[in-house]
């Protein structure tokens, strides 16, 4: 039986998702993941339940120490385990990214230099230390600006400043966000970058010796322009003409030739705007959340499994879109504490809909971008085009509603 470590975040939404998937295959996964090393073992959990993710070349040393026989392929679930999966690919001889590729493509601040080493479109962008005191604009860059975290996902730690009052208050904002989100964030500090105008797309690709397949085009329906850029709807197959899906294509195979990135699952998002391609990120990893699921019409299978299976070297099917897929990301109205969901059947009833998980829990702190990282659930719709899924999906989400309570503050709460 073939045995793949599975790096598995303690808040993943996907580890069910990949663990059903092993299942199927029958094969042995090994789960290591990143509870608290002060509390796993009380709760008798064993060293490789306990692994800080955060700290690659430290955490490395802690798996291979526990890992026992030795396993057929390492995969991260999420963001936070990809380098140590690439350092532990390393170590072992196992085929897979660089641990250098990974890190390049995880820092916003890095993977700008590497568009603009390779002649890639790439706004102006400054680098901003952690230690800067002087809150003004620099030159050439102009309003309206974007400040970024530069190892955040899911728009977190990322907000457009139009005015020099805005741009002072997001640097403060977003320095305060990565300093809880990042341990290196007194290091990392910010990326300050022009806002790129025009629409908002991603590709889901899977790379087999350097060359990328695609998987999917997504369209972002709704208007990403900010301050937050908060992502809702993802819509497949795109509605771009086909040269513009082909020159997205070509622009994700080349910088992922830049990267170097040559093997497993890339999720790439870009704007799109009469000057052509422009690369916002590209990770080495799959599409978060479960927005994978949109795509098991279309592979014949989860994207879990697929991933699974390319690690494996096993056979891979075809993609076949014999019509329009989409998921919405129920975004999350203001900060409070969710209480709960209603009227999902009469969501459910909406044409198209597939399936509505509401994935926040009763009594959790939520909160939207700039501060939050996660949602509310996840809507699924499959139809004939890719405007009548946009169409249901919309209308599903117009049924449901939610019950929030407004979040008290600490100080408030202690008079």
């Amino acid at each position: 039986m073939k045995r793949v470590l599975l790096l598995l975040p303690a808040a993943s939404y996907r580890n069910a998702d990949f663990l059903a998937a092993a299942e199927k295959l029958d094969v042995e996964i090994i789960g290591a993941a990143d509870h608290c090393h002060q509390l796993a073992p009380l709760w008798g959990m064993s060293p490789i339940q306990s692994v800080p993710f955060d700290r690659p070349e430290v955490a490395v040393k802690q798996v291979l120490a526990a890992l026992g026989r030795e396993p057929d392929a390492v995969l991260a679930v999420d963001d936070s385990g990809l380098e140590l999966a690439a350092l532990l690919r390393e170590r072992l001889r196992l085929p897979g990214n660089a641990p250098a590729a990974v890190r390049l493509t995880r820092d916003k601040l890095a993977f700008r230099r590497l568009l603009q080493s390779g002649g890639l479109n790439c706004p102006d962008f400054y680098h901003r230390s952690s230690d800067a005191r002087d809150a003004t604009l620099l030159p050439p860059l102009r309003f309206p600006v974007v400040v970024k975290a530069r190892r955040l996902s899911a728009s977190r730690g990322v907000i457009r400043a139009d005015t020099p009052h805005a741009f002072t208050q997001a640097v403060q904002w977003v320095h305060g966000i990565q300093a809880k989100a990042d341990r290196d964030a007194a290091k990392l500090g910010l990326v300050v970058e022009s806002f790129i105008p025009g629409r908002e797309h991603a590709l889901e690709g899977l790379l087999q010796d350097g060359r990328l397949r695609v998987l999917a085009l997504f369209d972002k329906p709704d208007r990403l322009d900010g301050p937050y850029f908060e992502e809702t709807l993802y819509v497949t197959p795109s509605r771009l003409p086909q040269a513009k899906q082909e020159e997205i294509a070509q622009t994700v195979q080349r910088a992922c030739e830049l990267a170097g990135l040559s093997s497993g699952p890339i999720h790439a998002e870009m704007r799109v705007n009469e000057q052509g391609v422009w690369l916002l990120e590209i990770a080495a990893r799959s599409i978060g959340g479960l927005c994978g699921r949109m795509l098991r019409h279309a592979l014949g299978m989860s994207l879990e499994e697929l991933i699974l299976r390319h690690a494996l070297n096993r056979p891979l099917p075809q993609t076949q879109h014999r019509e329009a897929a989409g998921v919405m990301m129920i975004p999350i109205p203001r900060r409070g504490i969710f209480l709960g969901a209603h009227n999902l059947e009469a969501a459910l009833q909406v044409a198209g809909i597939s399936d509505i998980q509401i994935t926040a829990s009763p009594g959790q702190i939520i909160a939207p971008p700039p501060e939050g990282a996660s949602y509310l659930g996840f809507i699924f719709a499959r139809r004939m085009s890719p405007d009548a899924v946009e169409s249901s999906l919309r209308q599903a989400h117009q049924r449901l509603v939610f019950e929030i309570q407004a979040d008290i503050p600490v100080n408030q709460a202690r008079a």
